[in-house]
């Protein structure tokens, strides 16, 4: 059997050929339209699919699909019943299933078949539940790694020592000889961190990356001035952020973050696109309801509607059938500037959406202009 890991030699090789695509400057590559960009380095990304339109991640040089994985596997158990162990807490998931390994086999090898070479892990849930479905596999995408659990919202692991530590005990937990980003999690209003503990966090990702053992780093935070702040106090370590971006998101025309973004050459991870999913849908969201056809192409329509800001790389919605995988690959397919009446069924979408919002997720409100 081949051996999946990552050897030194191909390390090296895969950062080079990120320096190629970082020579190149910003574009996006959709099929073989190659619109300002090198074709050979991005046909050489993970998983390349000509039917998939492939973005520069910043200045990590990577080609990432244009929409991509989350980790999150909420409302699993509408299609494996009984994964969550008599808890609706997705969390909760019998990670060691028969039902659960399947699932999340099946629906990452649709994602690899469509090109879709991005999987986001935040919890140590997810680290180990994407790990598993990659064994033997490891090189079709590129792995984003967080512990949020053991990570900045803990403050037991504020410190450099106390993240690296973190980082090895979950490598090993997920038996990974590296990982593509190392992006940390922070509390939502990440600002409430003091500058040491940022500076903390900083060295940590660093000397990660010096040591070898992570490819790229970035954070993950819901406060967009500190988003900002940090990436211009950290230019060098913040190389991917992983936020909020919804299908109601504006840029502001001042003072943005997205300023910061393509001044510093950082990618970008949309997080919440359906915002939580639970008031964007229709029914109850789930795949088997009577209404999955028309929640199907709303999703289409808010991932066209986010992709149309070039400095997005990627959403990345979670998903938990292989019907929904495709259906995101369909969406980068499809014509990207809504006409009228979408943009303003969306429009009408959206609101209803921001007014049925539950408590937990009001703060998205502050994402409407960025």
């Amino acid at each position: 059997m081949k051996d999946e890991r990552l050897s030194r030699r191909e390390f090296v090789r895969d950062g080079a050929i990120a320096a190629a695509g970082l020579a190149v400057g910003l574009g996006a590559v959709g099929g073989s339209k190659g619109v300002g960009a090198d074709e050979d380095a991005v046909r050489k990304t993970r998983s390349y699919n000509p039917e998939m339109e492939y973005r520069r991640l910043g200045k990590t040089g990577l080609w990432i699909s244009a929409v991509c994985m989350g980790g999150h596997w909420k409302k699993l158990d509408t299609v494996v019943p009984g994964v969550f162990r008599n808890s609706s807490r997705w969390l909760n998931a019998d990670l060691n299933s028969e039902g659960f390994r399947k699932n999340r086999r099946d629906v990452v090898s649709r994602c690899i078949e469509n090109g879709i070479n991005y999987i986001d892990a935040c919890t140590w849930q997810e680290a180990y539940g994407y790990s598993e479905a990659l064994r033997g596999r490891r090189e079709a995408v590129y792995l984003g790694f967080s512990w949020y659990q053991e990570e900045m919202r803990n403050e037991q692991f504020r410190k450099a020592g106390g993240l690296l530590k973190t980082l090895d005990k979950g490598m090993q937990l997920c038996r990974l000889d590296y990982v593509d980003l190392w992006r940390i999690t922070m509390i939502d209003s990440s600002s409430r961190h003091t500058q040491e503990e940022v500076g903390e966090m900083m060295q940590a990702l660093e000397k990660a990356r010096q040591q070898g053992k992570v490819r790229f780093t970035g954070l993950s935070s819901h406060d967009r001035p500190h988003i900002k702040s940090m990436i211009e106090t950290y230019p060098d370590v913040v190389q991917v952020v992983v936020t909020p971006y919804t299908a109601k998101t504006k840029e502001l025309p001042e003072d943005s973050m997205f300023d910061a973004i393509r001044k510093h050459d950082v990618g970008m991870f949309g997080i919440k696109p359906f915002s939580g999913g639970g008031s964007f849908f229709k029914g109850d969201g789930s795949p088997g309801c009577p209404e999955a056809g028309e929640n199907d192409r709303l999703a289409r329509m808010a991932v066209r509607y986010i992709l149309c800001n070039p400095a997005v790389t990627a959403p990345i919605p979670g998903m938990i059938t292989t019907d929904q995988v495709d259906n995101m690959a369909k969406a980068v397919k499809e014509r990207r500037q809504l006409d009228k009446a979408e943009a303003k069924e969306l429009e009408a979408v959206m609101d209803q959406t921001w007014a049925k919002l539950p408590a937990n997720y009001q703060w998205l409100k502050n994402w409407e202009y960025v």
